[in-house]
């Protein structure tokens, strides 16, 4: 049969009608399907904006409280329990309410963020903690929002901190905050000798104003510091009272760790937070002199560390070493630290922080019993200096929170000090 014959009879065939018309239909929904595929790849190209921020960047705890402040709008929240202790001793609870991982709609300054917690199942071995990822997605190609978001967020994370100083460890590959931001002491409540606490905060002040001087030296922008005495002399106390007074975070590194290497030790001096002072404490127990620790090593002695000697100054003054850092190590025997460790260019400021002097005798009496006249301060210093054995500031300290509220008891009792 001629096809011009075959197709006006097939025409008439109703089974012939209804599966082309199934044909055509299951056709126009496929078309459908692919264009508004490529309409929404065309939609997220050019009229989506979209911002990842994942669970290791610096700023992804500033963006989760951002959230959090928008958590009322939330359906599905986590909650997040802090205890505060206030200045009378009573400890109270709060309670913040974040999104929980899955999808959230927020309204910011007249846009709407599709804000999408996701969650994965791997952790991180150093915390422990799941990875995570916050992806913002707005309507429009305006990327300043997602700036302005950010340094809302930020301004928001750094008011929590203000007045207060951050202490940060080591964990992992980063620097992580430890605790809960801690008040800041102020500079003249740790009492050194006279001009030691002024000469340090003067040195400091006047690196961190001259980078360019630096710069146009050509002289590597770090400084290091190196506090040494006796111990509880204030050396530590008087470092988290200095970081107050410029305003900075603490990095606290322990070289005795185990699981610090050489290449790690490098890695977190050049990763540490802007603004921030990097502290060795007590340097003396990671390292000593090279024959010394040569010997421990061979003896199986207590300085087997992973971290060596020559990566410890590498890290301080190599070529790989970081710069806009200020670096401050205490030790409670000088003569214990091999020289090549303390010279120029790794230790630039060398003080020493020794037993309590007269004067800061004077001073502490005062600072505890403010209502007593100058002439007890001195009685209190004269019976202190006349005994025996010299005394730490700790003791000091210690001796007048025995005497809380008599002085006349403190003067009497002097003798006490030394059973401490």
């Amino acid at each position: 049969m001629p096809i011009t014959d075959l197709i006006p009879s097939l025409e008439g065939n109703p089974y012939f009608s209804a599966g082309f018309g199934l044909v055509g239909v299951g056709a126009v929904l496929a078309a459908l399907r692919k264009g508004s595929q490529h309409g929404l790849v065309a939609l997220r190209r050019f009229a989506l904006t979209t911002l990842e921020v994942p669970s290791k960047d610096k700023s992804y705890h500033w963006v989760l409280q951002w959230i959090t402040a928008q958590a009322s709008r939330a359906q599905h929240l986590s909650v997040e329990t802090t205890f505060q202790q206030h200045e009378t001793g009573r400890v109270s609870t709060r309670y913040d309410f974040a999104p929980s991982p899955g999808t959230h709609f927020f309204q910011y300054r007249k846009h709407w963020i599709r804000v999408e917690r996701s969650r994965e199942k791997m952790v991180d071995l150093t915390t422990g903690a799941p990875w995570e990822t916050v992806t913002l997605t707005m309507l429009g190609r305006d990327k300043q929002v997602f700036f302005d978001l950010l340094d809302e967020a930020r301004t928001m994370a750094l008011a929590k901190t203000e007045g207060k100083t951050v202490m940060y460890i080591p964990m992992g590959a980063e620097w992580r905050q430890f605790g809960f931001p801690r008040r800041k002491r102020p500079l003249n409540s740790v009492i050194l000798d006279e001009g030691i606490a002024e000469g340090i905060l003067a040195d400091v002040k006047e690196f961190i104003g001259s980078p360019r001087w630096y710069m146009d030296r050509g002289i590597p922008y770090r400084r290091g510091y190196l506090l040494y005495g006796p111990p509880g002399c204030g050396k530590s106390s008087f470092i988290q009272a200095l970081a107050g007074e410029l305003d900075y975070s603490i990095c606290v590194m322990n070289l005795s760790d185990r699981s610090l290497t050489d290449d790690r030790l490098n890695h977190l001096m050049s990763v540490a937070p802007q603004q921030s002072i990097i502290l060795l404490e007590d340097i003396d127990a990671a390292f000593v002199k090279r024959d010394e620790t040569n010997a421990a090593n061979k003896g199986g002695g207590m300085y087997q560390n992973r971290v060596t000697f020559s990566g410890l100054l590498n890290t301080l003054d190599g070529v790989a070493s970081s710069e806009e850092r200020v670096v401050f190590m205490t030790t409670n025997h000088l003569k214990r630290l091999d020289p090549a460790l303390i010279r120029p260019g790794r230790v630039d400021f060398k003080q020493e922080i020794d037993w309590a002097s007269r004067s800061q005798l004077v001073r502490m009496f005062a600072r505890f019993y403010p209502e007593q006249p100058a002439t007890v301060a001195t009685e209190f210093a004269d019976r202190v200096m006349d005994g025996t054995g010299k005394k730490s500031i700790a003791q000091v300290q210690g001796h007048f929170m025995m005497f809380k509220g008599d002085p006349r008891g403190a003067i009497s009792n002097v003798e006490l000090m030394d059973k401490t």
